[in-house]
């Protein structure tokens, strides 16, 4: 087998792993990794090759472990690694040229399969490099045999060269089919895979699972809309879900909060500001939908629950935006099933942190057992008695909120939002921890923003006079956190990343950020303007082209399509008189012009064609025609380069012929 065919198998297939390698099993990808490095030692000139029982162990092996994964081989994710396992399996048992192009040839389809894992512009950077591989190798196995003898490096970077050729030549014409062919439904539906390490915010909450989030600049969610719209930094709160069972380790949710919100129980002032805005989930597994507070859905396919949270009816895989409004200050006319609320809001575990209780006691007494006038002296307490706000603060016991309130007194907003709510529950006044994210950034274009997930934070709410009022007490340690965001508080203050603080460290952390920022934001304009292009926006852009129906869609479809052929052909025509030498094009000018019956015959040696044009002349010009044959002859079969004065020489005794014939044609006129 050909070297140069060999290394194209090898990277086809290469490529092809690095694509999936991040949603196969590992023992998949370990199974992939052996087989290519036994494909590089048994594809060698001369080796024998791989054993039969080898290759069955191999492949046994790959459907054991896909097995093992998904508990089936039929599904998006199961279906995909068995099409690579026979891939793989097939290039193991690949000998004849025959095996060869239908190796290339399903290396092409199960490439485009890779994208039932991810639509992610990176997934698609990959996808082109195994698809380009692939018509580089079935491109070197129609001219390996034929071709001069060449390295295989040489030979990889021709054939490189003229498959990337052959494919932009075609790139203009996807771009119309995808700007113009009617988006169609799809014809049949794929199921839902298990959703297994969904990041960001989960279900429960214990000192530490929030700190863990913000340190990764990972992209949670984004905004698209009028930002300018968007209330002060301050009040950007985007709410999660409501965590009021606390078990003296962990919050949850009780089912309480997971009941449907009824609009009729919702009251909005009438002087109350709204807007309309657009939430785009990084991950789309994640299962609530981060609004802005207080947010109501404006789609069937979600609902809002008691606790403001805002959930799909039905989960989804699709990467699209989810249209949200804002509807201010509003309240719940009622708050629904108030006893059970009550006894689930002021629960706390009796025969633990009894110091903190102590304290809520001692501290009720001091406010004339006022809940207002006690929510601000408890606000107060945390901010003189030197708290510290940290990523890193340490682990706590059995008696969480004594030893952070009484010992380390260094902790992040969950440690803040817990201790709080406890201390509210220890004197009976209902309170509550809220999950979500606060603050962001703007995108690079300036025309989204970005919620990453060092935004994660936790807040809590306190009821009081029948009504839900939210309190920050992370506020009171590190105001920055809520004003300037998290991300502008670490680049200020790098104390906040603890032990993790050093200058290298943070370094590193604002160089990721900057290019994980970049990365985000070519994520998005790869989903919003290529995935999510479906028929709803083709119809909008065609609009502002004048197009306003199917008939006028398709008829532009084949104008462009044929102005497009007409341009490559004028393009091919242009560099075919480009290639021609200078001779030869001097020749076609002069006979261009000239009657059909004096244009040269395909069989007619020059000298016989100036020889018929001489006659067509004046007795006194044929040597004009006889000194232009004999230049001609000179420079055709001159050893040396035709030199500009000899062209200029040319073409001078050429227009002279061609004033001779010309005035020829008048006398006999």
């Amino acid at each position: 087998m050909n070297s140069s065919i060999r290394i194209s198998i090898l990277s086809s297939l290469g490529l092809l792993l690095l694509a999936q390698l991040i949603y196969l099993p590992v023992l998949l990808s370990i199974i992939f990794i052996i087989i290519l490095i036994s494909l590089y030692f048994s594809l060698q000139p001369g080796r024998q090759p791989i054993a039969k029982y080898w290759t069955f162990s191999l492949i046994a092996l790959a459907l054991l472990s896909i097995y093992l994964q998904y508990r089936a081989f039929i599904g998006v994710e199961a279906g995909v690694a068995v099409l690579s396992t026979f891939l793989f399996a097939k290039a193991l048992e690949t000998r004849t040229r025959r095996d060869v192009i239908i190796l290339f040839n399903f290396a092409l389809f199960v490439s485009a399969s890779s994208f039932l894992f991810s639509q992610s512009i990176w997934m698609a950077f990959m996808v082109i490099l195994s698809l380009l591989s692939c018509l580089i190798g079935l491109y070197r196995l129609q001219t390996s045999e034929f071709e001069y003898q060449a390295s295989a490096v040489q030979a990889l970077k021709r054939d490189a060269r003229h498959v990337g050729r052959f494919v932009l030549y075609a790139l203009p014409f996807f771009v119309l089919l995808f700007m113009f062919f009617p988006r169609l439904p799809p014809l049949w539906h794929i199921p839902i895979p298990e959703n297994k390490g969904i990041t960001g915010i989960s279900d429960s909450m214990s000192p530490g699972d929030i700190a863990e989030l913000s340190q990764s600049s990972a992209l949670a969610f984004r905004i698209i809309g009028d930002v300018q719209q968007l209330p002060p930094r301050h009040e950007l709160y985007w709410r999660a879900m409501v965590l009021d069972e606390y078990d003296g380790q962990r919050w949850r949710s009780s089912f309480v909060n997971q009941q449907p919100l009824m609009r009729s129980d919702v009251l909005q002032p009438a002087q109350a500001r709204s807007f309309d805005y657009q939430y785009l989930a990084a991950d789309p597994g994640v299962r609530w939908v981060m609004g802005l507070e207080k947010s109501v859905p404006l789609e069937r396919r979600y609902y809002s629950q008691q606790d403001w949270g805002i959930v799909p009816r039905r989960l989804t895989q699709r990467v699209e935006p989810i249209p949200l409004r804002w509807i201010g200050d509003i309240q719940a006319q009622t708050v629904s099933n108030a006893h059970l609320n009550l006894r689930i809001n002021t629960q706390f575990p009796v025969q633990q942190d009894l110091q903190a209780q102590q304290l809520a006691q001692r501290l009720f007494l001091h406010s004339g057992q006022d809940p207002e006038r006690y929510v601000q002296q408890v606000l107060r307490w945390y901010r003189e008695n030197g708290f510290v706000y940290t990523l890193t603060p340490g682990r706590l016991g059995q008696h969480r909120v004594d030893e952070f309130l009484f010992q380390s007194r260094q902790g992040f907003c969950e440690h803040y939002a817990s201790s709080f709510v406890m201390l509210m529950r220890y004197v009976g006044i209902p309170a509550r921890v809220v999950t979500g994210y606060q603050g962001g950034e703007l995108a690079p274009d300036g025309k989204s923003w970005e919620v990453r997930q060092l935004d994660a934070h936790a807040w809590t709410e306190v009821l009081l006079n029948g009504k839900w009022q939210r309190f920050d007490p992370t506020a009171m340690i590190s105001p920055q956190r809520v004003e300037q965001g998290m991300q502008n508080l670490i680049a200020e203050d790098q104390a906040v990343l603890g032990e993790r603080g050093s200058g290298w460290t943070y370094r590193h952390y604002h160089l990721m950020n900057k290019l994980r920022i970049w990365s985000d934001y070519a994520s998005y304009q790869w989903q919003s303007k290529v995935v999510g292009y479906n028929a709803e926006s083709q119809r909008g852009w065609l609009a502002k082209l004048g197009l306003h129906s199917s008939y006028a869609n398709i008829l532009m479809l084949i104008l462009t399509i044929l102005g497009l052929l007409g341009l490559y052909m004028a393009w091919l025509y242009y560099q075919h008189l480009r290639r021609q030498p200078k001779l030869a094009q001097l020749l076609q000018t002069f006979s261009k012009p000239l009657p059909p019956e004096l244009q040269k015959k395909p069989a007619e040696t020059f000298n016989m064609w100036m020889s018929r044009l001489a006659a067509q002349a004046e007795s006194q010009q044929h040597h004009v025609f006889k000194q232009t044959v004999q230049l001609y002859e000179q420079m055709q079969y001159a050893s040396e380069q035709v030199s500009e004065a000899d062209l200029k020489k040319f073409k001078a005794l050429l227009n002279s012929c061609a004033s001779a014939l010309k005035n020829h044609r008048k006398g006999l006129s």
